[in-house]
């Protein structure tokens, strides 16, 4: 699934006074126009009220210009506009809200008092034909391409995050837009700050002459937001009329748009394309076609082209969904420039404390003082190496180190400590996942499965249906079927113990690996059972052993954010202890890459391997990396999915982190995709996990990476890695053995494996 970003704001047009005359503009006033200070603070507390994250102040050119708007700042203590702008920015961070201004060209002086309080800054190019300054243009000396050049490399030269973008349809002739785009590209080269480029196509206005913009647009986007209505291009509202292409305009197609995204993409590799959602019927095939946001989807309105209200975020993710596209806030500062480089650390403050899930991981979450001790480092991967157990600061530096040398070395020290426990033969299983209703009441910010009663995903499976699925299971081979569901309140014991005993009749052969800590958590709360006689019952009915899944990280404060109601993670570990005490092995897991901390995660290893020196009854750790797309976290708190070299250089710390005491390490294909669980061979892994037939839990959180494999993928890839392939059962018995072609599988292997864990 990709990736397409938006940003929550809302729109301050501190002042409509311009001294430039456009002729497409319909926003600008050449009367007095400025919003005095209680107006702009109550709109600042009605941002606020909207749950808007971003401040987009907007203004004319120069607006001082107008004697009386210089008088009314004179008035309020301001010496120039500014002075007045910077202002409201800073009333907006008292606020938690993150400035964006784009108030034309201005000096540098101005743009350095202005990045003190902003997060990010931004000019439209339009384009740089001087052509143009002798029809639209005429008249507006500020929008000579020189000047907004000018204005933009000054914010590179500032190290100021900035938005720039062409305005398509007003004259210009295809070469033109391309030459824009390449003076863009140009500065980027220079200054790397360009974080996005729009591209805007134009659409004629009607006249609000004495008329507020601002009021239209609200009236229209609160009919939009709360009414829903299509989402592509909107109407006029009521009392607007359509209007004709002006004689110097010229029309653009969906074909012209779709080139200049591949132009940019092109031109400017990783950064930003913005593409306006209200102003044209096309942007889902933008989207398609290679753009990868959607803008500010402002919670009052588009004060430039009032009549042509955003979609709202719903409407939006509706309509992405179905090209399976997700949709995810951002902040006005891309990932990129969130640092104390780009961003003044005034600013970068306010991020970190309300939008710290937004900063990118190797900006937030390192060891106090900064990078991890080097000789701190080399001493925990030597223990680690040994299998010698690691404290919780010796397991945080291992989680923070990032630098190549030393993340080499931890690899090389979990791949040496997996060979001595388990060999060099990759295991994997055949067993099919089923998940016999999606319906829950838990709500989990990370869990894109589990649905309300009432919502049109939600599913429970037919008596009929499940026995067809474990007939299907047999044929196929499986020698296990995993049995997980929502926590579906209607459900009790008996519903529980129905559906083994089912699987029992129909394969009486087949390993039962059943039921969460969540689930029998429930099942003793709503039988008022204890732990002891709910496993006793459910062995009866065929149990053999139970997922330790619902981990997620076993610290309760990052359960609390995640998950409120959620099991603590000591009731996790009594669950799990219970199922040892009961004869059952179970399996351990952790979710990873959303909103823990390293010092959170290694709480979580030590929880885990303490529990195992205790029962000795895991058979192994499977690490999930978070699934961001079609989640609560991913929509709405920034995360992105954890890159590749992250996630395995976490793998080889969990294998230092468990040392000796729990012998599997299993890689989830479903998360890492199959070429990545093969790289993780070498990381410290040494089982590739099932074939699952059936998987719905990262499917429907987003994952790209498929919902079943044949053992023939699995064996396959165990052999690119250079590795011969075991089939398993699910307590590690070797079941058949696949070695690479002209290789025989020595004792001392197939002992190790048959042997682990005791």
């Amino acid at each position: 699934m990709r990736r397409v970003t938006f940003s929550r704001n809302y729109t301050v047009s501190l002042s409509r006074s311009c001294q430039c005359y456009c002729k497409y503009c319909a926003f600008a006033t050449h009367r007095a126009h400025l919003h005095p200070p209680d107006d702009v603070e109550r709109m600042l507390d009605d941002a606020v009220k909207r749950r808007a994250k971003e401040l987009l102040v907007l203004t004319g050119e120069r607006p001082e210009v107008n004697a009386e708007v210089a008088a009314r700042l004179a008035d309020w203590g301001h010496p120039d506009f500014t002075s007045y702008v910077v202002w409201t920015c800073e009333r907006a961070l008292e606020r938690g809200l993150l400035p964006h201004t784009n108030i034309g060209v201005i000096s540098p002086e101005d743009m350095a008092r202005l990045r003190e309080v902003t997060a990010s800054q931004g000019l439209m190019l339009e384009s740089v034909s001087e052509r143009l300054m002798e029809t639209v243009h005429a008249g507006s000396p500020t929008k000579h391409p020189e000047f907004r050049l000018a204005t933009i490399e000054e914010g590179g030269r500032q190290r100021v995050p900035f938005t720039s973008g062409i305005l398509v349809g007003i004259g210009e002739t295809v070469a033109e837009r391309t030459a824009s785009l390449e003076a863009l590209a140009k500065l980027h080269e220079r200054y790397g700050h360009i974080q996005e480029v729009i591209i805007q196509n134009f659409v004629p206005h009607p006249d609000y002459y004495g008329r507020e913009p601002a009021e239209i647009a609200a009236r229209e986007s609160d009919r939009r937001w709360e009414a829903g209505g299509s989402s592509g291009l909107s109407h006029p509202g009521e009392g607007e009329s359509s209007v004709a292409l002006p004689d110097w305009a010229c029309p653009v197609s969906p074909e012209d748009l779709i080139a200049l995204v591949a132009q940019t993409a092109e031109l400017m590799p990783g950064v930003g394309i913005q593409v306006p959602p209200n102003l044209s019927e096309w942007w889902p095939e933008l989207v398609e076609a290679g753009a990868t946001d959607l803008g500010g989807l402002s919670a009052n309105g588009d004060h430039i082209s009032p009549e042509h209200p955003f979609p709202s975020p719903v409407e939006a993710r509706k309509e992405l969904r179905e090209r399976d596209i997700a949709l995810s806030e951002r902040l006005c500062v891309y990932p990129g420039y969130m640092n104390r480089e780009w961003v003044d650390p005034a600013v970068f403050d306010v991020i970190e404390e309300r939008y710290r899930t937004f900063v990118p991981r190797k900006g937030r979450g390192s060891l106090e003082g900064g990078l991890p001790d080097p000789g701190l480092v080399r001493e925990a991967v030597s223990k680690g190496r040994e299998g010698e157990e690691l404290d919780e600061l010796e397991l945080t530096a291992l989680f923070c180190e990032t630098r190549p040398d030393p993340v080499e070395e931890i690899r090389l020290a979990a791949d040496a400590l997996r060979f001595e426990l388990v060999g060099d033969t990759a295991t994997f299983v055949v067993n099919r996942n089923i998940n016999f209703t999606n319906i829950c009441t838990v709500g989990c910010a990370f869990c894109g499965f589990g649905q309300s009663r009432r919502s049109p995903s939600a599913y429970e499976v037919s008596e009929a249906d499940f026995v067809a699925r474990v007939e299907e299971a047999v044929a196929f081979g499986a020698t296990e079927i995993c049995l997980q569901g929502g926590i579906h309140p209607d459900l009790g014991l008996e519903d529980y113990g129905k559906w083994l005993r089912l699987a029992r009749d129909v394969a009486p052969e087949i390993h039962l690996h059943a039921y969460s800590p969540m689930e029998i958590d429930h099942i003793a709360t709503t039988s008022g059972l204890s732990l002891p006689d709910v496993f006793d019952y459910l062995i009866g009915c065929g149990l053999g052993s139970t997922p330790g899944t619902a981990a997620e990280v076993l610290d309760d404060g990052v359960r609390e954010r995640i998950s409120p109601n959620t099991l603590p993670a000591g009731r996790w570990v009594e669950v799990i202890e219970a199922s040892h005490a009961a004869g059952l092995r179970s399996t351990s897991t952790v979710m990873f890459g959303h909103i823990e901390e390293p010092h959170e995660l290694a709480r979580h290893m030590r929880v885990v391997r303490t529990l195992q020196e205790r029962t000795g009854g895991i058979t192994e750790f499977v690490p999930l990396s978070f699934i961001p797309y079609d989640t609560l976290l991913g929509r709405t708190h920034g995360i992105e999915e954890m890159p590749m070299s992250d996630n395995l250089r976490h793998t080889a710390v969990f294998r230092l982190g468990l040392g000796r005491s729990i012998t599997n390490l299993q890689a989830s294909w479903v998360k890492m995709g199959l070429d990545g669980a093969t790289e993780a061979l070498r990381w410290g892994v040494n089982d590739l996990g099932g074939t699952l037939m059936e998987e719905n839990i990262s499917r429907m959180a987003g994952s790209r990476h498929g919902t079943r494999l044949d053992p023939e993928d699995l064996v396959g890839a165990a052999h690119r890695a250079g590795r011969d392939a075991a089939q398993r059962d699910t307590s590690y018995g070797i079941l058949g053995f696949h070695p690479r072609p002209g290789d025989v599988p020595s004792d001392p292997v197939v002992e190790h494996l048959v042997g682990a864990p005791g």
